[in-house]
């Protein structure tokens, strides 16, 4: 017998982006611990328990965004600053797509 030639090329899967509560969530803790502060202090000054910072931390909570100020206030950064962090991780410290500049 001779070899199977596909009909079709194998394409490689594209990536899956993460979505948005798990890049909201890697970014509170790398913010948290380039901090070096505990999850229970970070939890405390924003005024939630340590076991929903954590889950809001691993993706698995999607936070309102009342609790992502109060988060980003606990870390010393707006909200604007923490989107922007994420936004910029996401696209992989590129800016993609169009881009509108205003004078």
């Amino acid at each position: 017998m001779g070899d199977v030639v596909p009909l079709r090329p194998k394409r490689e899967p594209e990536p899956v982006e993460p979505l948005w509560r798990e890049a909201v969530g890697e970014q509170l803790r790398a913010e948290r611990l380039k901090r070096a502060d505990r999850i229970v202090d970070v939890a405390g000054r924003a005024g939630m328990s340590p076991q929903y910072l954590s889950e809001l931390e691993r993706g698995i909570k999607e936070p309102s965004s009342e609790l992502l100020a109060a988060v980003a206030g606990a870390l010393d950064l707006t909200v604007a600053e923490l989107t922007l962090r994420i936004s910029s991780r996401l696209a992989g410290g590129a800016i993609r797509g169009p881009v509108c500049l205003a004078a």
